[in-house]
């Protein structure tokens, strides 16, 4: 579909040098002499500026006074071949119209070189640096790709409910919503707070998970997926974690664990030959700026066979291994990421799918085994990343899942449409969840979460 007034940027450096054409964008750079004056201008259809080349005998520099970094304008030329080196193209000026000044003296960007930390602070501007540029196109290429494997793999797509009464994960790290007057709050006889007067008539909450209602449309659609925000209201300020971040969460009717291996496997796969193939561009700005094995390890996870084995013997892989970690391992542990990048890193030297996690570390819906002391979970562990997919062979037998849940002490009230699964018609299972962020840090290289995400909530910050 042709773009109304203009030509992108991306489609101009395709084009063949003789033709009239019309750009729009943001200044990046100017410089020149009282002769000529070259402009870089960039729109964000892709990493690349296009150059600008103003014949100052038929420009006053009045006209060119306010063309600054940050500028916005529309110009008018012909497109040439180019003088320069770097790109095939650039176009002759003839005409120009500046939409909008940018104040060289208040300007945020008019230097490169800013910290990724000065950055956060003016998130309503990093997307025009090249930087989040890169990052934002792959963002959209990462979800266009997640809808279309699933949609060439016969799934459907659920939109699951962001305002839910139940805690998927039983972690209690919830954002409450509620229109109750938080000042005078209504309360029963107890003294605790009516809920039942609330909107919901109950205690509601934000998501953490949309896999509790993926688990009930798999029952009656076969496989299907949720794609959308979850919340968590974790105190946590580490490069790793949100309190906004979104779930690719896969439901599989008839799956064992294998099965939900893998298409684990080939589902992460594509996504990262999806991204060589259509952000090669970006791909290489961010290798060459950030991270200067980025397309190399990208390439190598397409290239591997993930590593099986399970939790038990990586425990014993890594209480042999002689090195000192700062969080101690035994049999029983939740794994961290450093040991988890230990066994990808270091061990393996390729991405590693541990399975039967002891139930005690992991959620309730988990299918048990025999043993009695294990789940037919499985968690996908990347290099850098470490953790980057947790699934799991869902418990399909109500008498187990009603005994967990006793066992655990969680409320009935919230899950008995839940169990309703498992009293009728119930059938094998599996799924999955992939961190969208997660996955993003990954492919791009960016070490920071909040980097790849393009408004960041974290505690104490909600600005933008």
């Amino acid at each position: 579909m042709k773009t109304p007034g203009r030509t992108p940027v991306i489609d101009l450096l395709r084009t063949a040098p003789g033709v009239d054409v019309t750009a729009k964008g943001w200044v990046r750079t100017k410089r020149g002499n009282k002769n000529v004056a070259f402009v870089a201008l960039n729109d964000g259809s892709c990493v690349h500026n296009i150059q600008l080349v103003f014949d100052m005998t038929h420009f006053s520099e009045e006209e060119l006074k306010h063309v600054t970094t940050g500028a916005c304008i529309c110009v008018q030329g012909t497109l040439v071949a180019s003088q320069g080196s770097g790109q095939a193209v650039e176009i002759a000026a003839k005409k120009i119209e500046l939409y909008g000044v940018a104040d060289p003296e208040s300007y945020p960007l008019q230097k490169k070189g800013h910290s990724m930390e000065f950055l956060r602070e003016i998130g309503h501007l990093r997307p025009r640096t090249n930087t989040f540029g890169c990052v934002l196109r792959i963002r959209h290429a990462m979800a266009y790709a997640i809808h279309h494997y699933f949609h060439q793999n016969g799934f459907f797509y659920l939109h699951s409910p962001i305002i839910t009464a139940s805690d998927a994960e039983g972690a209690g790290a919830l954002f409450q919503v509620t229109t109750l007057d938080l000042n005078q709050p209504p309360r029963n006889e107890g003294g605790e707070i009516d809920y039942g007067q609330d909107f919901f008539g109950r205690h509601a909450s934000l998501t953490v998970s949309g896999q509790l209602e993926g688990e009930l449309a798999a029952m009656a659609l076969g496989n299907v997926y949720t794609f959308g925000p979850t919340f968590r209201a974790e105190n946590s300020n580490t490069p790793r974690h949100l309190a906004e971040f979104w779930m690719i969460e896969p439901e599989m009717a008839f799956y064992e664990i294998k099965d939900n291996m893998d298409l684990a496997e080939d589902f992460i796969k594509y996504l990262v030959r999806y991204a060589l193939e259509h952000c090669m561009d970006d791909l290489r700005f961010l290798n060459d700026m950030f991270d200067k094995e980025l397309i190399q390890r990208l390439e190598q996870v397409c290239a591997t066979q993930f590593v099986r084995l399970s939790y038990t013997e990586g425990i014993d892989i890594l209480m042999k291994s002689g090195q000192k970690f700062e969080f101690p391992v035994s049999w029983g542990v939740d794994l961290q990421s450093e040991h988890e990048r230990y066994l990808v890193e270091t061990h393996f030297k390729k991405p590693v799918i541990l399975t039967d996690y002891p139930k005690e570390i992991k959620a309730f819906y988990m299918k048990q085994n025999e043993d009695g002391k294990t789940v037919r979970a499985m968690d996908v562990l990347f290099p850098k990343i470490g953790e980057i997919i947790g699934g799991s062979q869902r418990e399909e037998r109500y008498d187990v899942l009603l005994a967990r849940i006793h066992e655990l002490g969680m409320e009935m009230d919230s899950l008995w449409w839940y169990l309703d699964t498992r009293r009728f018609g119930t059938a094998p299972h599996s799924g999955f969840g992939l961190g969208f962020e997660r996955l993003l840090l990954f492919v791009t290289g960016m070490s920071n979460i909040r980097d790849v995400i393009p408004f960041p909530r974290t505690p104490k910050s909600a600005d933008f």
